[in-house]
């Protein structure tokens, strides 16, 4: 069974194909941000300059996947489109809407 499937909290032929790919979207972009975290904490703890470049360089690139994904989900699910639209690029309070 692949990783994502054993996340399945319902039995996987009863899910619809929109919302196995969302899940799969889901799992991605989880699998990005702790990646994000892992090169961030391994850049910190680095004493050597060039390495610390090379790590901050793939934890952007972990970055630009998650933001893919994240643009994936907003294009693919109309509550996600909502949601993003409300609370991205705004000014003020963020929990104040």
């Amino acid at each position: 069974m692949a990783a994502a499937s054993s996340s399945l909290h319902a039995p996987r032929e009863r899910l619809t194909k929109e919302t196995l790919n969302l899940h799969h979207a889901i799992v991605s972009i989880m699998e990005e941000l702790e990646a994000v975290d892992w090169y961030r904490q391994r850049a910190d703890d680095c004493d050597d300059p060039e390495l610390k470049e090379i790590l901050l360089h793939n934890m952007r690139e972990e970055m630009e996947h998650a933001a893919m994904v994240l643009e994936w989900m907003r294009r693919n699910s109309e509550d996600f489109d909502g949601y993003l639209r409300e609370f991205l690029f705004k000014d003020g309070d963020i929990a104040d809407h």
